[in-house]
């Protein structure tokens, strides 16, 4: 039984619920803790590294985009207790995001004839810009994806993120635990696994569009002795499709030093 998703966004990068509504929608779950992890971005609303509300323990947590060599890797940092290092870069990727959704939304308007309800802003991901184009075009949101500004695509602009190295460092001073997300949603899992003999952790628990085979991650746990992650990486309120049991979840509580309620 799934008691903890710790993978959730919020409207503070590109998810659908409000902090606020975070507990509630935990509590549909049938769940007893959330991480909120929003991408490259931290919630100012958290003032500590785990905290209580409506009687769901909420971990502050973040979503880190990082590069390592060919591929481009996302660690979750949990147990947030912001360094002005980390802030910094969030708030230097943050005016990058910006930059680069404004640098989208001009190619879709140019290319389309359309003008997007949307307007360039901190937090600004793709999924917020495919949703605008679903609103005024014949596009769907998989579809803007697919065609428009999914990677390779005519309207692909990258992101400038940090390395791997500087990724984990600055994750590593600033939260209890950092690991790694989804490895086997990367191009090549094998070595995004291999680099998990610097985290803490990986994600293990994951709702993959596949049932995926998870012997390199289970190898990857034993070998580099890691704890176990998990959850739904939820954009909307449906939390819980994915998590960790009780006793995974005791396993991560006591890492993070957080006392069970």
């Amino acid at each position: 039984m799934t008691v903890a998703d710790l993978h959730v966004h919020t409207q503070r990068s590109d998810g659908t619920l409000s902090l606020d509504e975070v507990p509630a929608a935990a509590r549909r779950g049938g769940l007893d803790a959330v991480a909120v992890t929003d991408h490259d971005r931290l919630s100012p609303d958290l003032d500590a590294p785990v905290t209580t509300r409506e009687g769901i323990t909420v971990v502050h947590g973040i979503e880190l985009r990082v590069e390592a060599g060919q591929q481009r890797l996302d660690l979750l940092g949990y147990g947030v207790s912001p360094t002005d290092a980390l802030v910094a870069e969030c708030e230097r990727i943050q005016r990058n995001r910006a930059e680069r959704g404004a640098a989208i939304v001009d190619c879709v308007e140019e290319r389309l004839s359309v003008s997007l309800p949307i307007e360039p802003r901190p937090g600004l991901g793709r999924p917020h810009i495919a949703r605008a184009i679903a609103e005024v075009s014949d596009y769907d949101v998989d579809g803007a994806f697919a065609h428009l500004i999914g990677d390779d695509c005519p309207c692909y602009v990258s992101r400038e993120v940090p390395s791997f190295e500087r990724g984990r460092e600055l994750l590593a001073d600033a939260c209890g635990l950092v690991g790694l997300a989804h490895p086997l949603r990367y191009d090549d899992p094998e070595s995004a696994l291999a680099l998990c003999d610097t985290l803490d952790a990986v994600e293990g628990p994951y709702p993959y569009a596949d049932d995926p085979d998870l012997s390199a991650v289970d190898r990857a746990i034993e070998r580099h002795d890691l704890l176990v992650t998990g959850g739904s990486d939820a954009h909307d309120d449906r939390l819980g499709l994915a998590g960790l049991d009780s006793a995974q979840w005791e396993r991560v509580r006591d890492a993070l030093d957080v006392s069970p309620e």
